[in-house]
């Protein structure tokens, strides 16, 4: 069984500085591993591990994906191989583009009974390359997906959508996205990351993939951080009556 793992490369949301004009700085962000994806590359540790599959991980992006510290940060959690689709229009791609690089790099690498996406990348969370690359490839899609049991061509799927549990049947093969508390990510050891470094890691470019293009279907206009706002503050003395119907009142207002 071949298990693939999505993963992106973001800038660290904490390192983010907003402007006076309200939009985003990320000239000194570092760069990292997605924090929902940590999760499907756990996911996919484990099912490997319980059926002795093989694990790739496969990231599209710009020249941080051949960063020799994310590299290992991605390879030190399980994955036997790196595989990086590379060009300088990929870090800024909508959900539309990274769906279909990502499909094209999975047709390549052949023979993939199981694809495994985070619930939303870190940076835009839109929660839409996962299903659509599974409709790229022509592949059951299930999101929101809490837990995963394989059974032969077969993925018994339980999916959590608010306080109801979906318990699905899903042939094989298929995408599924995880949700973030499906597990709890591995923190990989100094023996970790040192065997990481001797794990293979591949660089491909569109042309590799046979990627010609895509039109997007969203276009993003801006991203802003929220207006900021005095904070209002009124004291209200007294505890008769009239004084706590006056604060429900205030309380209300705001609601």
């Amino acid at each position: 069984m071949n298990i693939v793992v999505c993963y992106k490369i973001v800038p660290d949301e904490q390192d983010a500085v907003a402007q006076a004009d309200r939009t985003l700085s990320f000239e000194r962000a570092a760069l990292k591993i997605g924090d929902y994806d940590l999760n499907a590359v756990e996911a996919g540790a484990q099912l490997a591990t319980a059926h002795g599959a093989s694990l790739i991980c496969l990231t599209a992006g710009g020249d941080a994906v051949e960063d020799t510290k994310l590299k290992k940060a991605i390879l030190a959690r399980g994955p036997q191989e790196n595989v990086a689709v590379k060009d300088v229009s990929l870090p800024d791609a909508g959900s539309t583009t990274t769906a279909q690089v990502l499909a094209a790099a999975v047709k390549l690498l052949g023979d993939v009974d199981l694809v495994l996406c985070g619930e939303g990348s870190a940076d835009r969370y839109a929660q839409q390359v996962g299903v659509q690359l599974g409709e790229v490839l022509g592949l059951p899609a299930i999101n929101a997906v809490s837990s995963i049991e394989l059974d032969g061509d077969v993925a018994h799927v339980e999916r959590t959508v608010g306080a109801v549990v979906e318990r699905l049947d899903v042939p094989l093969p298929a995408v599924l996205s995880v949700v973030a508390d499906m597990n709890t990510p591995r923190i990989p050891s100094m023996k970790d990351i040192l065997g990481a470094g001797k794990k293979p890691s591949r660089v491909l470019s569109l042309e590799d993939v046979g990627f010609a293009g895509a039109d997007e279907a969203i276009e993003v206009v801006s991203t802003l951080a929220p207006e900021q706002r005095d904070r209002a503050c009124e004291i209200l003395e007294g505890d008769d009556d009239e004084t706590v119907q006056a604060f429900v009142a205030r309380v209300r207002e705001r609601l």
